[in-house]
């Protein structure tokens, strides 16, 4: 086996090699050939008078800044639909980048929460990223009326420079819709063409907006010709700030709002008015650095060859979906990043040391200790690797703060996406989701809730997706994704392959308040849990109807007959009879689903693939003393479902349940050392078992 990063380079390579073949498809092929081929030959320029020097081949290009000189990129960033487009154009920055970066990234509070937790998870060496408060920005630049789409956000491009570090000379300016398709050193290198009195290097608008003529009484703010377009900007933020800019821009726009009602294009018009007052501010850039693909646009004339192109804009609030004479060659290029693997982007920049990532290097040393001989070294690797983490995947509403509130916690990975709808019917309340998929996985399900009218009418399902790396299926390090980001006093602790009764979140809520459980009371609710064998089944409305179905045989407790020591302390004879819950007692191999506080003890990571995961959690939910208490009303119920991957490599495997009773063993140790002689009782649980 080649090693992980003889792998990547491989990958990362392949990809350059896709992104060069699609280059070269683009002078043939079907226009209706979808991910790998362009949409058409493109034609001659008609107009070769019209930005004929804005093209990249016809002029010389300045040298590129020294190969360890840090890049200054800043961008707005809100919400978790802009979140995810930034995730792209951050990839196609790293793909081709080889200069260290730092991000200045201007976000809201849902923004930075995702971002955080998504740079902190990456991992990328070279690459720095500071917050700036949106929150903070928003009075200095709420009062002009803005009817963009973007709202105030697409505005605070203009507070940039009053913003940034005081030290920093230059910054490119980027909006989140934007893909690279080079370097961003060769824009960098631009700034070496400013004369000493510009100081804003951006592209010619390639639509006819500001010349007022796509309709009767089109009245735009004013600019300088067909105006620019503020989608990439370079900006020289020591000259703007001796040119007065933050005076300067706001002056101009209470000016032009004596006569205009509100901005249209948000943060563009109020540049264009200023530029159009003061030329010599602005550097036109050769307008294969922002290609706008939208209605009504020239973008067409910035290219003759695919190799011209720099960066791709979608500049539309249409998006993918302009029509543009080769919006399918655009489209799949701007594919090949929204699906490309993130992990390969983990590469050092040789001859450039950096410091490393937070923790990185002691996750290396951690790494390098493993013994690769080691028979059971996939499990150590497994453990130890940090998955890139993308909270909030889709738009999400908190729940509203309620004292007895409960959030489902479960994940799950492609191949039990198709239970999602049934869970919604049975849990109206909120859930939160971690997914385990590849970056392409990703985007199929974003289809998949989009397409669902079940799913895509929940507002109150968070989804975490974390993406996929190594072998073994990091079951705990998901559940620790979903639970760390459940935002209700309780969570109900399940699996995506059970179904609870369509009754248990009133239930559960209920019950909390009855039993006045708080903050000083450590208690785990145990919801019983049963199965079913067959695919077409009328789940029960009631306890009730549940007993019948148990005693008619079309039920069962769960896992009778290959586990049963995992349920069996739940005592089902007495839960059949109970009018009140009642108390049971820790055992060995115990893991019922159980609903706890929030801030329960978290799942031990070093359970992976299949096997004790579960029952490792009840083990330290006893040793810190929480009461286990069953519900006599509760229940949910388990689908039938192929076997996993890893369930199938735990029953063939013996190497694969010697490693999981290594580990089993190598918890209790770690528990004996944390908790004392209070430990002792769980070295039971280490007789030899098949382990669940």
């Amino acid at each position: 086996m080649l090693p992980r990063g003889r792998l990547r380079a491989l990958g990362a390579a392949a990809l350059l090699l896709l992104l060069l073949l699609v280059g070269l498809f683009l002078f043939g092929g079907d226009p209706e050939d979808g991910r790998l081929r362009a949409a058409a030959t493109l034609e001659e320029d008609p107009l070769a008078g019209h930005g004929g020097h804005n093209r990249s081949s016809c002029v010389p290009q300045p040298p590129l800044p020294p190969k360890c000189e840090i890049l200054h990129v800043a961008i707005v960033c809100a919400g978790h639909n802009s979140s995810r487009e930034v995730t792209t154009l951050v990839k196609s920055l790293l793909f081709y980048r080889k200069n260290p970066l730092h991000l200045h990234l201007v976000t809201d509070t849902v923004a930075r929460n995702i971002l955080e937790m998504l740079f902190h998870t990456w991992m990328v060496p070279a690459v720095q990223v500071s917050f700036y408060a949106a929150d903070l920005l928003k009075p200095q630049v709420a009062w002009i009326p803005n009817k963009h789409y973007s709202g105030v956000y697409g505005l605070m491009k203009l507070v940039l420079p009053a913003i940034l570090p005081a030290n920093l000379t230059r910054v490119i300016v980027l909006d989140t819709d934007v893909t690279f398709a080079s370097d961003i050193a060769e824009l960098w290198a631009l700034f070496a063409e400013f004369s000493d009195e510009q100081v804003i290097g951006v592209v010619e608008n390639q639509s006819d907006w500001y010349l007022g003529n796509l309709w009767k009484n089109h009245r735009p703010w004013p600019a300088l010709g067909r105006g620019f377009n503020t989608g990439v900007i370079l900006l020289w933020l020591s000259r703007l700030q001796q040119a007065g800019w933050e005076q300067l821009w706001r002056l101009t726009a209470r000016r032009e709002l004596v006569t205009l009602p509100a901005t249209s294009l948000a943060d563009q018009d109020i540049f264009n008015a200023v530029i159009k007052e003061h030329p010599g501010l602005v550097r036109p850039l050769p307008c294969v650095w922002n290609v706008q693909l939208s209605e009504h646009t020239l973008a067409e004339h910035c290219y003759s060859e695919a190799s011209d192109l720099k960066v791709i804009h979608w500049n539309s609030p249409k998006k993918l979906q302009v029509k543009n004479k080769h919006a399918g060659f655009f489209r799949n290029f701007h594919l090949s990043f929204l699906e490309y693997d993130g992990n390969l982007l983990r590469r050092e920049l040789f001859g450039c040391p950096s410091p490393p990532p937070p923790g990185a290097e002691q996750l290396q040393q951690a790494l390098a200790q493993l013994d690769e001989e080691d028979p059971c070294f996939e499990f150590r690797q497994q453990q130890l690797t940090v998955h890139r983490v993308h909270i909030t995947f889709l738009p999400h509403e908190p729940p509203t703060p309620q004292t007895h509130d409960v959030t489902l916690v479960a994940q799950l990975s492609m191949d039990r996406l198709q239970m999602l709808e049934a869970l919604c019917r049975h849990w109206p309340g909120p859930m939160s989701l971690a997914l385990y998929l590849t970056d392409a996985e990703a985007q199929q399900f974003l289809r998949f809730v989009e397409a669902s009218p079940v799913l895509s009418a929940r507002q109150n399902m968070a989804y975490h997706v974390m993406y996929r790396e190594g072998p073994l299926y990091p079951v705990n390090q998901l559940r620790n994704v979903a639970l760390a980001q459940a935002l209700t006093p309780y969570v109900f602790l399940s699996d995506i392959d059970f179904l609870p009764a369509y009754s248990l979140y009133d239930y559960l809520r209920a019950s909390i308040e009855q039993l006045e459980l708080g903050s000083a009371r450590k208690v785990a609710l145990v919801v019983p849990a049963f199965e079913t064998l067959h695919y077409r089944f009328s789940f029960p409305t009631s306890k009730a109807e549940l007993l019948g179905l148990l005693d008619a045989g079309s039920l069962h407790t769960f896992r009778y007959h290959e586990w049963p020591q995992g349920h069996a302390p739940t005592d089902y004879a007495r839960w059949r009879e109970a009018q009140v819950p009642y108390h049971v007692q820790w055992a060995a191999d115990y893991e019922p689903y159980v609903v706890v506080p929030r801030d329960c003890p978290r799942y031990d990571p070093r359970f992976v693939g299949f096997g004790w995961n579960k029952v490792a959690h009840i083990v330290e939910l006893d040793a810190q003393e929480y009461e286990l208490l069953v519900l006599p009303e509760a229940f949910t119920i388990h689908l039938p479902h192929a076997p996993s991957l890893d369930l199938s490599r735990f029953r063939s495997s013996s190497t694969y349940r010697h490693c999981l009773q290594a580990l089993k063993e190598e918890f209790h140790q770690d528990l004996s050392r944390h908790y004392g002689a209070a430990a002792l009782k769980y070295l039971t649980a280490l007789q030899p078992r098949s382990l669940a």
